[in-house]
């Protein structure tokens, strides 16, 4: 089993937080933590099986946030260490003491009870970080150069993201969390050009990013050689498929394309900072303010979504967030209606929730901790056999769809368009070949009431992203969605070529 990184318990960890807290403690703060963090971030893109790109990122730094005077103070350094600490907890209860004047409100945090000492490390085998880069250049170089050997590939790209994040947490309420987590996500993607009209279209795969090490690249978790040896029959067969006649169709959706529209549409929506307006970057507020809570009918009778940051393999999983919590499973859509949001410590007192459910996390360092997303997740069938094939029987005329592209959603969370990576026409209960130039559209509450039933547990899949956006300056979170495979009625459905004006 992993365990955590001895480089970064060699730090000065205790020096740096005990120096911290004992100097909020001087200054008379109500509340202070500590965070200390290494992060090493790769990236390695090939085209045509040719390194083109090689980044290996390490940022290393200490930072301290305190509640005093009814407002948060917050500093951050690359020095570690006590006198650096203690200067940090000056300038951070300085900021505090200047903003406060411009409160209306008085900040406070939801209590939570102290926790001792945490060590936690995410379930993973081998570090990606780790591997030589000519190990992680070479399976890469192998896995294009296999497509691209394929009739009608005509260029093919490569890409590796991987992160290893060391963090050392300390507050003044008893806490301190020693954690380590790993993530990677691979992709490779196919091109194929016709070459009298100079038209192309793409293929990728699906494999979804994982909070898991450099294994998942060789057959943990998922199957990339038969994924690799599908990708030009796909390409071939959506090269010559019939591009699609826009009108109402009856979707099954894969959790491979269900999870972005479980994230723009839901995840979003239920960060209570947006629907009370306090939060409106890059992703704008929320359709599902807070006195909807309880009653808003979010969609049908069988939808049921919870937000969990302790689901083994998420982007989102950890077991103390970065306020002191101990993360947590919760619902956020029960039987359809909204029944509860994402919640930080602040926010989570001041609406009567009690208790943060441990959604609070920084990309660095150097950023403040921000109300972020969990593991949100649309939940199968409990004790279903549902599978794709079941689905698809109970479907005359419509569309399969697998995989993610590109997608567009208000500022609001309410309206929507989402492409993906292959359609395959149902006709009569059977999948019936490849279309293509799919877009389907709806609002959001229509489109889950559409929903009228969701696969097995055996259809469902724990997808996500590397890079949700939010705050200002920007910060990125990764995080996971899970989503079986479902069924939706008479969803609208646009041509995306003809609406794009080509």
């Amino acid at each position: 089993m992993p365990e955590l990184d001895p480089s970064f318990l060699d730090l000065p960890l205790e020096e740096t937080s005990s120096a911290a807290l004992q100097r909020a403690s001087d200054l008379g703060c109500d509340h202070a933590e500590v965070r200390v963090e290494r992060i090493r971030a790769q990236m390695i893109a090939l085209r045509d099986g040719h390194l083109e790109t090689a980044v290996d990122d390490v940022s290393l730094g200490a930072s301290t946030r305190v509640v005093t005077g009814g407002s948060f103070g917050f500093a951050g350094s690359v020095e570690l260490g006590a006198d650096a600490a203690a200067g940090l907890v000056d300038e951070a209860a300085a900021t505090a003491r200047t903003t406060s004047r411009a409160l209306r409100r008085r900040v406070e945090l939801a209590p939570e009870p102290s926790h001792g000492r945490v060590e936690w490390v995410s379930d993973y085998e081998i570090d990606p970080t780790a591997v030589p880069a000519d190990e992680k250049i070479a399976l890469l170089s192998e896995w294009s150069n296999r497509v691209l050997a394929a009739p009608g590939i005509d260029h093919v790209t490569t890409n590796l993201l991987a992160v290893a994040e060391d963090k050392y947490y300390a507050d003044t309420n008893g806490t301190t969390a020693l954690q380590r987590r790993v993530r990677v996500h691979p992709v490779v993607e196919a091109l194929s050009v016709d070459p009298e009209s100079g038209e192309f279209e793409t293929m990728r795969t699906v494999a979804p990013p994982a909070g898991r090490g450099y294994e998942y690249l060789t057959g943990t978790g998922w199957d990339f050689d038969g994924e690799l040896s599908r990708i030009p029959e796909y390409l071939a067969e959506k090269r010559a498929a019939p591009s699609i006649t826009p009108s109402r169709y009856d979707l099954v959706i894969d959790p491979t394309n269900l999870w972005l529209t479980v994230h723009e549409s839901i995840g979003h929506a239920t960060e209570l900072d947006r629907a009370m307006g306090y939060e409106a970057s890059l992703a704008g507020t929320s359709f599902a303010t807070f006195d909807k809570l309880g009653t808003l009918e979010y969609g049908s009778g069988v939808m049921h979504v919870t937000g969990d940051r302790t689901v083994p393999h998420g982007l989102a999983t950890l077991a103390i967030d970065d306020e002191g919590v101990e993360t947590q499973a919760f619902d956020l859509i029960v039987d359809g209606v909204l029944h509860g949001y994402q919640l930080d410590r602040r926010i989570a007192l001041e609406m009567g929730f009690g208790r943060s459910n441990g959604c609070a996390f920084a990309d660095s360092p150097l950023r403040t901790p921000l109300q972020r997303m969990a593991n949100v997740s649309l939940q199968p069938a409990p004790g279903s056999d549902a599978s794709v094939d079941d689905l698809v029987a109970g479907v005359d005329e419509g569309i399969y769809i697998v995989g993610d592209k590109s997608w567009s959603i208000d500022m609001q969370r309410h309206n929507f368009q989402f492409t993906g990576q292959r359609f395959f026409r149902i006709r009569r209960g059977r999948l019936d070949g490849q279309v293509k130039d799919v877009a389907y559209q709806s609002k959001t509450t229509d489109f889950w009431g559409s929903m009228e039933a969701v696969g097995g547990p055996a259809t469902y899949l724990l997808a996500g992203a590397f890079n949700c956006g939010k705050g200002q300056p920007m910060q990125t979170a990764p995080v996971s969605h899970g989503a079986p495979a479902a069924l939706f009625r008479q969803v609208n459905v646009l041509n995306a070529k003809a609406e794009s004006g080509r």
